[in-house]
Parts: structure tokens; sequence; C-alpha cells
């Protein structure tokens, strides 16, 4: 009996020792998520209590704790300590942000952020936050490229022991026609290359991931052409990035609707250095489009349940749902 447990005990050792760990990386816009005061140097009036969005200290509360929500079951069904890094799109500043990481659902975990205020006329910016006991951060900055663009952000860090290259993007909208600002996003496109380009000429093997709400689509040409991303993974090398959510548009799936189109603007795309590498490596993505992210009836039944309906409060998440990159060492 004494040897029969003696040799559970080592077969449970080994299992532990070579099982690996699960890292969720997660990318969310959070429509809109302003604080209640306007800022006289940002067009934020609408979101304010006399604002077109009636924008009160009540409803402010309650789209905090719906986000922080989100946010706390996000990866959860892989990884039941939750996301490891998340980027956010549409934060207004370090007032929600800070609100934020202090809802009931998150506050345990510790999160810290990375945020610069950017020069977008509406005052929405990109952030990330991060668990500080799975990530380091290292160095982060803006990406310059132009006033009154939403600059990307980057962050260098450590994770599982391998140094971490984030950029978080939010890019131009097709307010004006997808056509006529096609452009813009290309110019995006460009700065985040142009990054990936230095990192890789000092380490080719570096991991990168590049991450946002693009407004674009992973067959358009700012994704296929400018950054090189690919939706086969044994394809991906020094010259191409790996994007597997390029699959999944392709049959169908996506993270946005407009005029009952679905669109996956929002991706995560990784360097040759996550599929053909030591170390931490892709695991796996998915759009994280939960029942309860969901619209439950009605003409917009499973588009994705949203704060604002219009100018009124839907008491929902996000007009987007999150995705997840999933890396495992």
């Amino acid at each position: 009996m004494q040897r029969i447990f003696f040799t559970f005990l080592l077969f449970l050792f080994a299992f532990t020792a070579n099982a690996q760990q699960v890292y969720p990386v997660v990318f969310y816009n959070l429509e809109n998520l302003f604080d209640t005061v306007n800022d006289p140097l940002t067009d934020d009036d609408e979101f304010t209590p006399t604002g077109n969005y009636r924008y009160t200290d009540k409803i402010y509360k309650q789209k905090l704790r719906n986000m922080a929500y989100a946010l706390q079951r996000a990866g959860t069904d892989k990884s039941p300590k939750g996301a490891s890094i998340i980027g956010l799109a549409e934060v207004e500043n370090n007032t929600v942000l800070n609100a934020l990481i202090a809802q009931p659902e998150l506050k345990a975990r510790g999160y810290k952020y990375v945020w610069y205020n950017s020069t977008d006329p509406r005052g929405i910016d990109v952030a990330i936050l991060y668990n500080p006991a799975h990530f380091k951060v290292i160095a982060s900055r803006q990406l310059n490229v132009r006033k009154g663009a939403r600059e990307p952000l980057y962050v260098k860090g450590v994770l599982a022991g391998d140094t971490l290259h984030i950029l978080v993007n939010h890019w131009p909208s097709r307010k004006d026609g997808a056509d006529e600002t096609e452009h813009k996003r290309k110019e995006m496109a460009a700065a985040n290359r142009k990054l990936i380009d230095e990192i890789r000429r000092i380490n080719s093997n570096a991991k990168i991931v590049l991450m946002g709400d693009l407004n674009d689509n992973p067959d358009n040409e700012s994704l296929t052409q400018v950054l090189g991303a690919t939706a086969n993974q044994d394809n991906v090398g020094n010259n191409t990035l790996f994007n597997p959510f390029a699959a999944m548009y392709a049959s169908g799936k996506g993270t946005a609707v407009f005029q009952r189109r679905w669109d996956l603007f929002d991706q995560i795309v990784l360097t040759a250095g996550f599929v053909k590498n030591k170390g931490l490596q892709y695991a796996g993505a998915e759009i994280y489009d939960r029942p309860f992210l969901r619209q439950e009836t009605g003409k917009f039944r499973n588009y994705p349940f949203r704060s604002f309906r219009g100018t009124y409060w839907n008491n929902g998440y996000s007009d987007h749902f999150p995705v997840i990159v999933y890396l495992k060492k």
C-alpha cells in the first residue's frame, strides 16, 4: 500500500510539474467609459448629466459595475485567475481607470494600468490593465502618428519569464465612409509595423502582441498588406504576423454589427515568436460572446448587449464583444 501511495505521489508531482499555465490576454472596447465631469479641453459634453446621453452619476456607476463584471469573467474558463493582461479602448482618463479597477469584481486581482492622454478630440483613449502578479512592466510610451489621432500605446514587460511587447490600438472609425477613411487606418497600421520591424531587427524571435479595435476586418489591406497578417500560423515568418481572428471572420463571426452585418474589428495579432519558438506559446483564441453579453430578445437578438441604444441607457455592456488570446507556458 505504501509503495502504491508513493508511486501515486510521484505521478502527481510529475503531472503538476509538467502542467502548463494559461495566461489570457484580453482586448475590450468599453463603449464610451466616461466620467460625468465636463472636460473643457475635449468634446465630452454629451456624456455629462445635462448632455444628450443624460449621463448621470447613477448611470456611470452602473456602467462601471457592468464593465467590471465582464472583465472579471473573461478568460476564467481556462484560467480561474482571469486575464493577465487587458487592452482597453474608449476610456476617458485615469479617473475612470481608477474607478474600474476599484470595483469589487476586479479589486481582489490588484490590477494596475498604463495609460497616456491622447489627442483624440473626444478624449477617448486606449489603456492596459495588468495583473502585477503575472506581468511586470519595463517601459511604455505612445506612438506619435499625428495630432488628433488616438495614439497607439506601447508597453514592454515580462510575462512568465518572457519579454513581451504589446501594442494597443483604436484606429480611425469608418463614420465618414470606409473607402474615404481607409488611408487613416493604413497610416496607423504602418506606424505599428514600423515599431514591430524595429523590435525584430534587434530580436527576430521577439514576442509582440498587437491588439485593438482596428475598425477594419481581418481581410482589409491594413491588416493583410501593411501589417502582413495571415490566418495560417504555419506560414508566419519574419515578414508576417499571425491573426487567429482571420479564420473566425471568414466563417461569418464578428465582434460588432453595422447595418445588420457582422464585422470583426476587434483583433489580437501575434508575431512568429508565439508559434515557432520556445517559451510562451499561442494556445487558442476566441470571441468572448457569452449569453450575458448578448441582446436576449427582439430584432437585435444575439447582437452585443450595448450600454446605449441611441442616447437611451440600455444597461448593457458594450457594442463590441471582447476578444481573447490564450498564451501558455
